[in-house]
């Protein structure tokens, strides 16, 4: 492989906004803002707007709407006759 063309790899924090749950990874992303983990080194912090505890999928919230009527219109259109 050729030397110094790949990006750097390091670890991060990464933070949902919503519920301050956070989980350390790595990532080629950085930021200028760090956390002291519960290790007691800093990471640099990278701040989300959606993880897996906010994620309606994921925490039972998960709505589906159909707007508009458009599964009724399909099955009139391509349904069975």
């Amino acid at each position: 492989m050729k030397p110094d063309i790949h990006p750097k790899y390091f670890d991060v924090v990464f933070q949902d906004v919503t519920t301050d749950f956070a989980f350390l990874t790595r990532s080629t992303k950085g930021s200028k803002e760090t956390i002291t983990w519960t290790d007691g080194k800093e990471y640099p912090l990278i701040k989300i707007d959606v993880s897996s505890q906010s994620h309606p999928f994921y925490t039972g919230k998960h709505k589906a709407i159909d707007t508009g009527g458009r599964v009724d219109k399909f099955r009139k259109r391509y349904g069975q006759k």
